[in-house]
């Protein structure tokens, strides 16, 4: 079953998919910059810093899922260590909004 609907997902992208391509979609595209620039040109601090907000939220979901699932069977101990874990998390997503990294305008 589960190859059967690989196989039909598959067929369906190739039937669907559009055949535009033109240069500036198709072109290699890294962190915000034309990859034939000069390497030592001056890279936007933002993108470190939606970074550092992936891997809070990453770490967040990673680590609270388990602890949401045995909530029931927790002790005193384990609660309030996710809330320190938890009040870190929010210290570095205000870090991240203070920093702008919420806005690309």
């Amino acid at each position: 079953m589960a190859s059967a609907l690989a196989i039909i997902l598959m067929l369906s992208a190739i039937v669907i998919a559009v055949r535009n391509p033109d240069p500036e979609k198709v072109s290699a595209y890294e962190s915000g910059f034309n990859p034939f620039d000069d390497a030592r040109m001056k890279f936007d601090v933002r993108f470190y810093l939606v970074s550092i907000l992936f891997i809070i939220f990453d770490l967040e979901v990673a680590f609270l899922f388990p602890w949401a699932t045995t909530f029931a069977v927790l002790s005193d101990v384990a609660f309030w260590s996710m809330m320190v874990f938890l009040g870190v998390l929010t210290v570095g997503f205000a870090y991240e909004w203070k920093k702008g990294a919420l806005e690309w305008a």
